[in-house]
């Protein structure tokens, strides 16, 4: 049990004692003592003065003095008006080094075989194209959510679903077979992804100059610019051999269905690739492909249920009016399916394969209204979970040159970024001089670990909620509130814990009394102790820049106590050990808390 919970506990026995009523839990209100008064911890007396009908001065004395007696965690106390501030004693800050020592992932719960299950959806790319700046923020948050899900006790499980079916994907196709010359990933040294995105890049430029020329024939035979503009746009050969394409791929033809899968194969061993430079991965993949028919299916049932109802054309929708929204289309009236009818089908196969408990949706804030009427569809179809659905909504990221257009071929490739990260951060290490006796593999290692690591803490430390400037350049800065500022003050106590090894001491597995505490070191205890309270919070609000803003302040705590006292150099033996000790679990819970966002630590730099 912690100090807050112990202490607590003892507090509503006080009241007991005290006024002889018992008072529910939330009436005891305890908060860390603000730094211009003495104490650790802080009781808000006024929800008990209906109790103890005296004055909060009369009432935080009384408490005062009963814990002081009855409290052998509470050292003293003093009391400022309302407010009754408790100074914890030495012995208690020990045992909870103790604990914290004792735990290898304090702060941290394990989850049952009887754990809630949730599944966490991230990633969700197209295979007509690599993955991208808006992809890394969408799988760095899904990841971090996923550890984060994990260690507050629940069974995760992560999946993507590929968009590998629709029009977008016949335009790389057609693209790659008129332009191609048969060019494959092994022929022209490039990655799948990069080799398919070339080819809807290519099918762009060639359509833009078919809409060109033909919008200025029909405005030469009198259309007005916007009329010419949309029959161009319609009746560009391009298009229309595309979407011939498609038909053919829905029917099932031979020819399409193989270059599609051979395509798509290269895609999906391009991602994979990214995917490993990122630290992310998948326990199950699903596939539109496979989806969307089961998603015809399921509509066709809640037609025949009442739940939705068709169009004279033959369209079908659902009625959300009740609801406060609109009317939405689950299918075209040639029987085609859109996007929602496949999120239905993808669910429904999930909740097949899984005793689904909880469903989260990582997708960006532009699909806010798409997650809304997906979550009463899927409870109207009776799906447990579908009411509760969360959509873990983020904004957009984009760097300080501005956004990105993919169509364009001006996207900010992932794969770019990561090795750009990676450059920069062995330059700035080689010009701070953080290499040295290094061998070369070692180098290429902590530039990885080091690159990533600051990729990853400059996106996930921004509220997701939030859009978001990516700045390459500030975040691989050994100082302030970066990944690299954490990951220095981990090597750096490493370090310490080996020159300690190296000189013999050994650290012991409980400390008495007989240990002299400072004010400081007490500060460094509390706040490893708040480690269990931030990755519960993070839980809730389903937030991993609460783990990140945990850490830096950690960090920062620490390096604040390393500038007043000497470690290795400390005064007494005791001193020492207490220290190393304090500093192993600092390194221990910053390890915890970074493995949380993704990021790893290096044990040298």
């Amino acid at each position: 049990m912690n100090i807050e919970s112990q202490i607590s506990r003892s507090a509503l026995a006080a009241v007991k004692a005290l006024y002889g009523q018992e008072v529910p839990e939330k009436m005891i209100q305890l908060q860390k003592t603000k730094r211009e008064f003495e104490g650790h911890l802080t009781l808000v007396v006024f929800p008990l003065l209906k109790t103890s009908r005296k004055k909060p001065e009369d009432t935080a004395e009384d408490m005062g003095r009963w814990l002081v007696e009855n409290e052998p965690a509470v050292a003293s106390y003093n009391v400022v008006k309302g407010f009754l501030n408790l100074v914890v004693s030495p012995q208690a800050w020990l045992q909870l080094l103790a604990d914290i020592n004792a735990d290898g992932h304090y702060g941290e719960k394990q989850a049952t075989d009887d754990a809630p299950l949730v599944m966490i959806e991230y990633s969700s790319p197209n295979t007509n194209k690599p993955l991208h700046l808006g992809h890394v923020r969408n799988n760095l948050l899904g990841w971090s959510l996923a550890q984060i899900m994990q260690a507050n006790g629940n069974r995760v499980v992560k999946t993507n679903i590929v968009n590998d079916r629709g029009i977008h994907i016949c335009k790389s196709m057609l693209a790659w077979l008129k332009y191609g010359n048969g060019e494959t990933p092994e022929s022209s040294g490039k990655k799948g992804d990069h080799l398919i995105g070339d080819y809807y890049v290519a099918f762009d430029k060639h359509y833009r100059e078919e809409v060109k020329e033909l919008k200025a024939k029909y405005i030469a035979d009198g259309m007005t610019d916007e009329e010419a503009e949309k029959k161009a746009k319609e009746e560009a050969p391009l298009i229309k051999e595309a979407h011939e394409m498609l038909v053919k791929w829905e029917q099932g033809d031979p020819e399409v269905r193989a270059l599609w899968e051979k395509m798509n194969s290269w895609v999906y061993a391009g991602f994979d690739e990214t995917y490993k430079a990122l630290g992310v991965g998948f326990d199950k993949i699903y596939y539109e492909s496979q989806t969307y028919l089961k998603g015809k299916a399921k509509v066709e049932e809640g037609l025949e249920k009442g739940l939705f109802f068709r169009k004279e054309d033959g369209s079908v929708w659902a009625d959300l009016t009740d609801e406060g929204l609109d009317q939405k289309l689950l299918l075209r009236s040639d029987g085609t399916s859109v996007y929602m009818t496949q999120d239905i089908g993808t669910a429904e196969m999930r909740f097949n394969d899984y005793p689904i408990d909880k469903m989260i949706y990582v997708v960006g804030n532009e699909q806010n209204y798409h997650f809304q009427v997906l979550s009463i569809l899927l409870d109207r179809l009776g799906f447990k979970w579908g009411k509760e659905l969360v959509h873990f909504s983020y904004g957009m990221v984009e760097l300080p040159n501005g956004k990105m257009k993919s169509r364009e071929g001006t996207v900010v490739d992932a794969d770019d970024l990561i090795a750009e990260m990676i450059k920069d951060a062995r330059q700035t290490s080689e010009e701070l001089g953080k290499f040295s006796d290094m061998t070369e593999e070692e180098r290429a290692n902590v530039a990885r670990i080091v690159g990533m690591g600051a990729l990853k803490y400059f996106i996930l430390k921004v509220d997701a909620r939030k859009n978001m400037l990516f700045n390459p350049e500030e975040s691989i800065d050994f100082n302030g509130n970066t990944g690299p500022f954490i990951q220095y003050t981990y090597a750096r106590i490493r370090s310490i814990m080996r020159k300690a090894a190296e000189q013999g001491v050994e650290l012991p597995a409980t400390l008495d009394g007989t240990y002299p505490v400072n004010q400081k070191e007490t500060e460094l205890i509390q706040k490893m102790a708040e480690y269990g309270a931030a990755v519960r919070q993070a839980g809730t609000d389903y937030s991993p820049s609460g783990i990140a803003n945990y850490c830096y302040e950690l960090t920062k705590e620490f390096n604040q106590f390393y500038h007043d006292y000497s470690i290795l150099g400390a005064d007494s033996d005791k001193e020492k050990v207490l220290r190393l000790v304090l500093a192993a679990n600092v390194a221990k819970t910053l390890k915890n808390g970074m493995a949380l966002l993704g990021i790893e630590m290096p044990e040298r730099m």
